[in-house]
């Protein structure tokens, strides 16, 4: 694989923080731009490091971009609950500083661009199997950012500027950036942590599901392949046969965590959110890409993940792994604006002031 300079977006994130060291691997420069909004959810660590922008995605400037030969773009606010605190800045955030950061790589000769799309742009796609041609059914401020994203990038590529969508199915898996708002992550943490392998839904939605070392093997595959094999294309990122019902995953889970039994909250119901995805497309056009993780062994790496580290309930539902909680309490706490910008604490725009 040739070397190429990649800015990575989103580098300490629950992705990121586990593409750094694969892409690095590789044989790739890294330069990562994060505000690291999520500093205090580490699992593990310390993260490997890079040379790094400090920077809100919404801040980037071409001269960022300077000397990058592609650029993998996972920044974003990461699931439906994030999207649904406040829309407007969800689509700011995700959507507009999107298309602008693709915008400027493009203005500035940046050849690549790999974006970290969703396979929840499905929807409520019912039982049916879907591939890249199903039609698109966004319920969420979420999936529907990602749609936009497709959609405008994809009309800015011509011969000197190739993107590539990659519809990532949901993760799992451990990272230095662990989330527990994900369901393998979710229902082997509370297994470990209580007994239960607590489904907040009915069990039925479908989910088809993908590990996040998996994921970067995806953009390393797009990252080397042929521009023409690759250019405005989409691929859902995932195995086909890791299409489950939640309930499956439930049992799964109850199997690896010894002593476990299911329990389903009394209020859960349905979720709309059910997909199935066909993922033939990445095997066929990309053969670099070879998923290594099936749903058994992810619940086995979470579990004893989840043991060395002795995770607690408040772990799994509190604002240190999840995402929607830890940011509630950034702007309970005044250390971000509602806009989602970081402040400046007091102190050190005194001390600035004096100076």
């Amino acid at each position: 694989m040739p070397r190429k300079r990649v800015l990575l977006t989103g580098h300490k994130g629950y992705i990121g923080a586990v593409a750094v060291p694969m892409l690095l691997a590789a044989g790739h420069d890294v330069v990562g731009l994060d505000s690291d909004l999520f500093e205090r959810c580490t699992f593990h660590g310390p993260l490997v490091p890079v040379p790094e922008i400090d920077r809100d995605v919404r801040d980037v400037q071409a001269d960022d971009l300077a000397g990058v030969d592609a650029v993998v773009h996972l920044a974003a606010l990461s699931n439906d609950p994030l999207g649904d605190l406040n829309p407007a800045v969800t689509y700011q955030i995700n959507h507009a500083a999107s298309v602008r950061l693709a915008r400027l790589a493009r203005q500035v000769g940046v050849r690549r661009f790999v974006f970290s799309s969703s396979c929840s742009s499905y929807g409520a796609a019912g039982d049916a199997v879907l591939d890249e041609r199903g039609a698109l059914r966004p319920l969420t401020a979420y999936a529907a950012s990602k749609v936009l994203v497709e959609r405008d990038v994809a009309a800015l590529a011509d011969d000197r500027f190739s993107p590539t969508f990659l519809r990532n199915a949901t993760a799992y898996g451990v990272s230095p950036r662990l989330r527990f708002d994900l369901v393998l992550n979710n229902l082997v943490a509370w297994a470990y942590a209580t007994g239960r392998v607590h489904v907040k839904s009915d069990g039925t939605p479908w989910r088809p599901i993908v590990h996040v070392t998996d994921i970067v093997r995806a953009v390393l595959a797009v990252l080397e392949a042929d521009r023409a094999l690759v250019h405005a294309e989409a691929f859902n990122v995932g195995r086909t046969e890791e299409n489950y019902r939640v309930r499956d995953l439930a049992e799964i889970v109850r199997d690896t965590v010894p002593g476990s039994r299911i329990d389903y909250a009394p209020a859960g119901g349905p979720d709309p959110r059910s997909y199935r995805v066909d993922f033939g497309k990445i095997r066929r056009t990309l053969p670099g890409f070879v998923p290594r993780w099936a749903a058994r062994e992810g619940a086995q790496e979470l579990y004893e993940a989840y043991r060395r580290a002795g995770v607690r309930l408040d772990d799994c539902e509190g604002p240190r792994f999840k995402r929607i909680d830890h940011l509630k309490r950034l702007l309970a706490d005044g250390e971000v604006d509602p806009s989602l910008r970081r402040r400046v604490p007091a102190d050190r725009a005194a001390a600035a002031g004096a100076a």
